[in-house]
């Protein structure tokens, strides 16, 4: 069981930071944002790349190395 304990730290660690990060910084440079009068459309392409990316890598990690 230590290894569902590390698992749930380490995926609680990316996200405190993964959060930090969108919080300081807000949206990336390739994220659509349409405004019109009484309407926004927000398309987050590069936020999503970049999540997906760091996701694949801790998966990745994890399933190596637990």
């Amino acid at each position: 069981m230590p290894e569902i304990g590390r698992l749930l730290i380490g995926l609680g660690v990316v996200l405190i930071i993964f959060g930090l990060f969108v919080s300081f910084v807000g949206r990336l440079p390739g994220d659509i944002v349409v405004k019109r009068e009484n309407f926004t459309f927000y398309f987050p392409i590069a936020t999503s790349i970049l999540l997906s990316i760091i996701l694949s890598i801790l998966f990745y990690l994890f399933s190596k190395y637990f």
